[in-house]
């Protein structure tokens, strides 16, 4: 028997979820944001030191999505309110800046430095382009958040948690390959890199990444993937829930004739 979940079963089932989801309490979905921020930035610190090693980029592609699949397998809250990750962020990324710096003793090594880089390429890079530096990061945060938010999609497509995971990892990976942007992780990224000593004011950060980000990640997932799946594989009447009955009744009368038989014996 397949694991298989067709488009329109997934459609079905990507509806139920979002109905549980908005039934939320208001704690539940910062606790489980938080956790979902610190996961990302698990994941997004673990890519930098790979890569502080020498090894090559698609390496770290390669790792990243098991933040996003820690964090889709437990069931946790990605983008309920972006900006309500931060504080976790905030956090995580002094941790990690402890931890690098063995508690601010040191400078942080190759990973500091590639930490800085990328937060600045994520930022000041953008503002001295000017109007078309903030029209980039919106564009690189559409791209991003397309590939995620069909991950989040994936993960409904199997039954099994094996299936999750290989359905998941594939786009995952490849948004983090190309360079896009997410706003999640550059909440862990950025303060990162400014606590390491990057150049960067909080104002640049906002408005020349997370602002243009958090936009354009929005727009993606509720058009590119919610709208534009929702409306080729409408979500109807669940024909699995209408055959339920018939599969529990057929199932019924094939005990009742194992029983007959076992009695005629």
């Amino acid at each position: 028997m397949t694991d298989y979940v067709n488009p329109k079963e997934l459609l079905q089932e990507a509806v139920q979820l979002a109905k549980r989801k908005s039934d939320l309490p208001i704690r539940d979905m910062l606790v489980r944001g938080v956790l979902a921020g610190a996961f990302l930035g698990y994941a997004t610190s673990l890519v930098f030191v790979v890569l502080s090693q020498g090894l090559a980029p698609i390496v770290g592609a390669i790792l990243f999505p098991v933040g996003f699949v820690i964090l889709v397998l437990l069931g946790l809250e990605l983008v309920t309110g972006n900006f309500a990750l931060l504080p976790a962020s905030l956090l995580y990324a002094a941790l990690f800046y402890l931890a690098i710096t063995s508690w601010r003793t040191g400078n942080g090594g190759a990973v500091a430095d590639l930490v800085k880089q990328a937060a600045q390429k994520k930022s000041l890079a953008y503002a001295a382009l000017g109007l078309a530096g903030w029209g980039t990061a919106f564009v690189k945060a559409v791209l991003c958040n397309w590939m995620v938010t069909i991950g989040a999609m994936l993960a409904l497509i199997s039954r099994s948690t094996v299936g999750k995971i290989a359905a998941m990892w594939l786009p995952i990976m490849t948004f983090f390959a190309l360079g896009f942007e997410h706003s999640v992780v550059n909440m862990f990224l950025i303060p990162s890199a400014m606590m390491l000593g990057a150049p960067i004011s909080a104002a640049q950060a906002l408005f020349w990444n997370l602002l243009p980000v958090t936009l354009g990640n929005l727009v993606a997932g509720a058009f590119l993937t919610g709208v534009a799946l929702y409306t080729t594989y409408p979500a109807k009447a669940s024909p699995v829930v209408a055959q339920t009955p018939e599969l529990v009744m057929s199932h019924d009368e094939q005990e009742a004739s194992l029983a007959a038989a076992v009695g005629a014996r």
